[in-house]
């Protein structure tokens, strides 16, 4: 307690005024003197209990800023007091709760970081691997058959890398909040085309058949570059699970409510253990054989989600998977 200057100061004060006191008081009548230095130390007294409790609270308070720091288990909570020191502990309390938060959420988001960059890899080093296998086949192939099919192989895992680390960058933009979406009015039509226009080739190689069905003049807000690279990671994962020969429906509505956009394939639909993860990051079915990388899906939410709308996806009950998209108008 006495460490403090202002403390020392007050202590010295308080002496000198006593010893003046006292000589005074003696000056004046013995008695006078007795009085004032019993009274003197009674107020010393009062004030050195009063000060030493102030102390002890801080000294508690000092502790459990130190346990923080020190990311300790235990914490320290203060009574329900009255007065300016009380109000302090308990702001100080809220910060150090709160600052333990923060803390426990970051470790959270470190780990599930490890986690991504592992994935990340493992996403990365597959294809990879299979490039340089087949590159040492190339190597050592002398039929310009064979030759132009391992080609057109290795074309195609380098392709998918492209679309991998592409949908990895605009995801990591997405997390950092760096994307700004431009709303305006979008034509559905217009949208579709747009979103179907890279696949129309696969799409006739492997016979998968796609038919629209949209209102003419069905409008919806948003960014029209972003929600067709949403639009194009349904219809992706659609053709992969219609498979060679499938069908794929795209229907909307139109209700005062809300705009709809319905995609459907023929394909054998979700295992129900599934559903309620096909948005997350990373997650490719409890199958571990399953095509894809567990990206498309995660990123087009984001993107839908940034913009005020909602995807949903479901077994259809005729068979096949269907993505709903709305957009309340």
């Amino acid at each position: 307690m006495f460490r403090g200057r202002e403390v020392r100061r007050f202590a010295v004060l308080f002496l000198v005024i006593t010893a003046a006191a006292a000589a005074a008081g003696f000056a004046i009548r013995p008695a006078a003197g007795a009085l004032a230095l019993a009274l003197s130390a009674a107020l010393g007294t009062a004030f050195f209990a009063f000060t030493k409790a102030r102390y002890r609270s801080i000294a508690r308070l000092s502790e459990q800023i130190d346990l923080v720091l020190h990311n300790a288990e235990r914490l320290y909570i203060s009574e329900s007091d009255e007065g300016e020191l009380a109000i302090l502990q308990s702001e100080i309390t809220k910060m150090t709760l709160r600052i333990r938060e923060q803390n426990e959420a970051l470790k959270r988001e470190k780990g599930r970081l490890a986690e991504s960059l592992a994935d990340i890899a493992h996403q990365l080093r597959t294809p990879l691997t299979s490039a340089n296998l087949i590159l040492s086949l190339l190597k050592n192939s002398p039929e310009e058959k064979e030759r132009k099919a391992l080609l057109r192989e290795t074309e195609e895992l380098f392709l998918k890398m492209e679309w991998l680390i592409d949908s990895l960058l605009k995801l990591s933009r997405l997390d950092a909040g760096i994307v700004e979406f431009q709303s305006g009015r979008i034509d559905v039509n217009a949208l579709m085309s747009a979103a179907l226009r890279p696949f129309l080739i696969p799409m006739e190689l492997h016979g998968v058949q796609v038919t629209t069905d949209l209102p003419r003049g069905m409008e919806m807000m948003g960014d029209g570059d972003w929600l067709s690279q949403a639009v194009q990671n349904i219809l992706k994962n659609c053709m992969e699970g219609a498979g060679d020969g499938g069908r794929i429906k795209i229907s909307g509505a139109d209700t005062p409510l809300y705009t709809e956009i319905a995609i459907r394939d023929s394909g054998p639909g979700f295992e129900k253990e599934d559903l309620p993860r096909l948005f997350e990051r990373f997650y490719r079915g409890k199958d571990s054989g399953a095509a894809g990388h567990g990206i498309g899906l995660a990123l087009c939410k984001t993107i839908i989600t940034r913009q005020g709308g909602t995807i949903t996806a479901k077994n259809h009950p005729q068979g096949g998977a269907v993505f709903t998209i709305r957009f309340p108008k």
